[in-house]
């Protein structure tokens, strides 16, 4: 008996913020298949079908499967590839498929056409004998070709300003800071669930975000991999692992992508000091990601201890403790530097409690601004141990 079932990629929407979901709704509530039986027609056994020899990968999720479902994947991600249908697979396991299907994805930001998958078993009596995949796609393959022009060009224009001889961090920062820049956040746009959003509307919502980090670092030879989880509140998100020096880290370039609301100054703060850019998410580890965000990934990942290569580290912006001369050299470089704001990291509660007693309440922030009406525009954010400071 032959049933043909259809698979899309689920979408969790909240607050304009979408991913796809790799937990299906069981195959008996759709209604979506077709059966037909083989007894009649065949033996039990079928003819002995060609070995096939599939390119080995080294995708973070790939990495994670078992060797079984390896060779699913495998199979997944070459009918995918090479637009085959009605590719045997090595699995009749449904759930196991969609998973599989799901790490493929996760993997690969260049399949960016693809919308789902349609299934057809094929059963002996009530054994099931196999079960066959097809690919099911936004476009077609010149539309495909075409966009891909655009997303080259994008990508070959970011690159090339890329600073040259460039270590993993300073790659990762520079693509982080290119994607804000050049993208504005936008649950309506077409695409916002792939790459498309970002390299050719220039808008897109987190799953587009992220998937193009991983794209542009991926060609820039820095690992980066698709996490799938929610943040506060319970809205489905994405966002990124990367590995920088042999050690992990987190990396959300869409919530890198925010302005701050300066508190305790001027209604009528100039607009154009307002910053574009968050860095309380460039390279941080579990436990400071683990405050704001929860994973719900496809495969585990690795716990992030490093601090290394954190922004804040890596630019002199944090407090192990609280250190006026830092302080007041930080400030003073920022100003040499025509900055807008800083912003002063960390590394605990105690620590930045400190930092606040010292700054705010007893407004020692006035020895390092210039504020000739007596007026600071600040901005702090305690689950992040953050402070920042218009200039």
């Amino acid at each position: 008996m032959k049933r043909t079932g259809f698979l899309l990629t689920g979408m969790l929407i909240v607050t304009g913020c979408l991913a796809y979901a790799w937990r299906t709704l069981p195959r008996q509530e759709s209604d979506l298949y077709v059966q037909e039986n083989l007894g009649a027609r065949q033996e039990e056994s079928e003819p002995a079908e060609q070995v096939i020899q599939r390119e080995k990968e080294d995708g973070y999720a790939y990495g994670k499967l078992s060797g079984e479902k390896q060779e699913l994947y495998l199979e997944i991600r070459d009918a995918l590839v090479h637009f085959e249908e009605d590719v045997k697979l090595s699995s009749c396991d449904k759930e196991e498929i969609s998973h599989v299907f799901q790490c493929v994805l996760n993997d690969h930001p260049e399949i960016f056409y693809v919308e789902g998958y349609t299934y057809t078993e094929y059963t002996l009596g009530d054994i099931l004998k196999k079960i066959t995949f097809t690919g099911s796609y936004h476009y077609n393959q010149e539309e495909i070709a075409e966009k891909q022009k655009l997303i080259d060009s994008y990508v070959n224009q970011c690159l090339n300003g890329m600073p040259e001889n460039a270590d993993e961090y300073t790659k990762v920062k520079y693509i982080y800071e290119y994607l804000i820049h050049h993208t504005e956040y936008d649950a309506a746009v077409e695409d916002n669930q792939n790459i498309c959003s970002v390299f050719i509307e220039g808008r897109s919502v987190c799953q587009g975000y992220a998937k193009a980090t991983q794209y542009l670092l991926s060609k820039a030879d820095v690992f980066a991999t698709l996490v799938l989880g929610r943040v506060v509140g319970g809205e489905g998100h994405a966002w990124n692992l990367v590995k920088i020096d042999g050690q992990y880290y987190y990396v959300d370039t869409t919530w890198g992508d925010a302005s701050y609301q300066a508190v305790g100054g001027a209604s009528g703060y100039p607009g154009e000091k307002i910053p574009t850019i968050n860095y309380d998410y460039l390279c941080v580890p579990t436990e400071q990601m683990n405050l704001t965000h929860t994973l719900d990934n496809v495969v585990d990942l690795p716990e992030c201890h490093s601090m290394a290569a954190n922004y804040y580290v890596r630019e002199g912006f944090y407090f192990t403790e609280w250190n006026e001369e830092q302080a007041g050299r930080i400030f003073q470089e920022e100003y040499e530097k025509g900055s807008a704001y800083v912003t002063l990291k960390c590394a605990s509660d105690a620590v930045y409690s400190q930092m606040q007693e010292a700054l705010i309440e007893r407004q020692e922030v006035f020895q390092y601004l210039d504020c000739p009406e007596g007026v600071v525009s600040y901005s702090d954010n305690e689950k992040q141990y953050s402070m920042s400071f218009w200039l």
